[in-house]
């Protein structure tokens, strides 16, 4: 074996970057599938009913604690009719 054989080979820093190059456009070039975990409809309902939740139990907690009253009256429609008629000055 000759000298060369036995020496590792060894780049240059300018033959390192055009490999990287090359390497990067062959990676461009492929598209990227994602896979959702939860896909987006379900996103959606979820934040939606997280909402929803967050707003009863927002109204029950201002009702029953804060307001004195009993908290599960905050979701009786008498309740709201009385809030909508002191609002409105019926």
């Amino acid at each position: 074996m000759t000298e060369k054989e036995i020496q590792p080979k060894t780049e240059t820093r300018s033959q390192f970057k055009k490999r990287k190059k090359s390497e990067e456009r062959k990676t461009e070039n492929r598209e990227k599938i994602r896979i959702r975990l939860i896909p987006i409809w379900l996103r959606i309902i979820l934040v939606l009913c997280a909402i929803v939740i967050s707003v009863l139990s927002g109204i029950i907690v201002g009702y029953g604690v804060i307001g004195d009253g009993k908290p599960m009256d905050a979701l009786s429609k008498s309740t709201w009719t009385h809030i909508v008629d002191l609002v409105n000055k019926k």
